[in-house]
């Protein structure tokens, strides 16, 4: 007799992507799996037929999610909040239900922080999913110390000072997002580590050979399993879970392009920049000579509406480059014409790219951005930063300094080891093919 997986995912790409991918691992071992979701950014179930789907949002609250004023972390308080009631009814009723199948557990989005409480209530075990790396867990996890301590709201004197217990990051790499005081910050922090004290344990997507330091110190501090089992995307059958269509053109148009001279340009799912930004970019690309894909998403630009590129600059890259709404990025990072990766440093597109052996050009926006990208160049050594204000001269200089100097084949290099480490990691005796396995026995013991 099989068991029941209850998954819930956070309803943004970033989350629901590799909430996804567990799921088609588990689905894949003989699991059944019932997904938890809301009318904001829904899943579209007929792309997994084998899966139940269950809603937990209605209309009015998603309505008055998407009108909310403030940013995203006065949103996810406030969808915890008027997700509970709803939870409950639907947990109890699956709960409810005759079934040949037992429910195993249920994995959760490490934002689905109230919701921990329900399933405690109602006995159900939970496991936490951290779509972020381990290294984040702990910054989490210190971010309300460094507040008591003083050490937070930073001084701008003080942004270069490391951060002592958050080796090796710097002052300037703890977490902002948009205008969020750094009190409410923390009440989330707090919050949702408490909730992870009181899951049956952890799911990481990363691997132990680039973050074995981390997890032992998360462990140290909240002891209970921690299972890492990344690269979860090359672990997993293949998912396309985006939630906007994608350009699948940019691939024929890469098959005419020359080995490892590709830039790859992405800031993900969330992140927006200026209007003057994207005119430095633009010139930026066209000036480095360089073939690109660029990814302009749709409502990327602040204050317009739609994409003005600057005057005379499709003509001069309409042999250079290919501009794209959305694009299937894991298989444009798999491609052999793809040489970098221009990223926003999120945690998906981090460990995808060092899944292919992509070296990156690092400008965080916000969140656990900051630091990815000082692990990525300053620990791990896969990849260089943009600094301060965004100049098309100093984006052109970056692309060169990483496709065509001496600085960039070292760390191509450094990247092509990299990628073994994870393919190994994966593989049979490999770390996350271990901890999978325990994983799956520490699901069949509840």
């Amino acid at each position: 007799m099989g068991k029941r997986v209850l998954l819930f995912p956070l309803p943004y790409q970033g989350h629901i992507t590799p909430m996804l991918e567990v799921a088609a691992l588990l689905h894949s071992h003989g699991f059944s799996i019932t997904i938890f979701h809301t009318t904001y950014n829904t899943i579209d179930s007929t792309k997994y037929p084998s899966y139940r789907f269950i809603l937990v949002d209605d209309e009015e609250i998603s309505s008055q999610f998407r009108s909310l004023v403030g940013g995203m972390v006065d949103r996810l308080i406030a969808w915890n909040n008027s997700c509970e009631h709803l939870f409950y009814d639907c947990l109890t009723s699956v709960l409810s239900e005759k079934n040949d199948e037992p429910i195993a557990c249920l994995i959760r989005d490490t934002y689905w922080y109230n919701l921990q409480y329900i399933a405690k209530k109602l006995r159900v075990p939970t496991l936490v999913l951290r779509t972020n790396n381990a290294a984040t867990l702990n910054v989490h996890m210190t971010y309300p110390q460094l507040v008591q301590k003083g050490d937070i709201p930073v001084q701008e004197s003080e942004l270069d000072m490391p951060v002592i217990e958050l080796a090796p990051l710097r002052m300037r790499d703890l977490p902002c997002v948009g205008d969020c005081s750094y009190e409410v910050l923390s009440k989330l922090f707090t919050d949702f580590t408490n909730a992870i004290r009181a899951s049956n344990g952890v799911i990481v997507n990363t691997f132990d050979v680039i973050e074995s330091t981390e997890v032992e110190k998360f462990q140290k501090a909240i002891p209970i399993p921690v299972f890492c089992i990344g690269p979860l995307h090359k672990f997993t059958p293949l998912t396309r879970s985006s939630l906007l269509d994608e350009d699948r053109s940019c691939l024929e148009w890469l098959d005419t392009q020359t080995v490892g001279s590709v830039l790859y340009v992405s800031f993900g799912s969330l992140a927006c920049i200026k209007f003057e930004e994207l005119i430095e970019i633009a010139w930026g690309l066209a000036n480095s000579g360089q073939p690109f894909i660029w990814v302009v998403r749709p409502g990327s630009i602040l204050v317009k509406d739609e994409v003005d590129f600057p005057d005379g600059f499709i003509k001069a890259i309409s042999s250079q480059g290919k501009i794209v709404s959305w694009a299937p990025q894991k298989e444009i990072l798999a491609h052999p014409a793809v040489g970098s990766f221009w990223t926003h440093n999120g945690w998906n597109s981090t460990i995808e790219a060092i899944s292919e052996g992509v070296p990156m050009i690092c400008w965080p926006h916000f969140s656990d951005q900051m630091g990815n990208a000082r692990y990525i160049v300053d620990v791990w050594n896969i990849g260089i930063r943009l600094e301060g204000k965004l100049e098309r001269g100093k984006i052109e200089r970056a692309i060169k300094r990483l496709m065509k100097e001496d600085e960039g084949a070292e760390i191509r290099q450094r990247m092509r080891e990299m990628k073994h480490k994870a393919s190994v990691s994966i593989n049979s005796g490999g770390s996350s093919f271990i901890n999978f396995g325990k994983l799956l026995n520490f699901m069949s013991s509840f």
